[in-house]
């Protein structure tokens, strides 16, 4: 089990930092800056990499007690679709509430689309590093 887990831990850190890099970064700079949804000129990458470690370690620990069978990577999306609701509230309704951002109907359907794409993908992972051999 500790492998599964640290298999999961590693693929939901390469797939969150590759996913968040893109559309934060790349593809949707610009627009979240203007949103002032950035308050540093340079994010502080150390606490980011924490963040998503402990989601993994979180997700993947609690994933086992939560999957009674089924297809494996439907169970994992769904599992961590409900998990995820957890860190779309601190990281989207908490992010609205302490900064000045507007229009924040505007950046919550943003950042709705950015976390739901992120747990599919993640949740493909869990499913299937978790699944039962055959």
């Amino acid at each position: 089990m500790k492998k599964k887990l640290g298999y999961f831990v590693v693929a939901y850190f390469v797939i969150t930092m590759l996913w968040a890099y893109s559309w934060h970064m790349l593809w949707f700079h610009e627009l979240y800056v203007s949103w002032g949804a950035f308050q540093r000129e340079q994010p502080i990458i150390q606490l980011g990499i924490a963040a998503t470690l402990i989601q993994g370690i979180v997700i993947g620990y609690l994933y086992p007690f939560y999957y009674k069978g089924g297809t494996a990577v439907v169970q994992g999306i769904k599992f961590n679709l409900v998990i995820g609701l957890m860190t779309y509230t601190a990281m989207g309704f908490a992010t609205a509430a302490k900064f000045q951002i507007e229009p924040i109907s505007v950046f919550l359907i943003y950042h709705t689309v950015f976390q739901f794409i992120q747990f599919i993908l993640t949740g493909t992972a869990l499913g299937l590093i978790y699944k039962p051999s055959t």
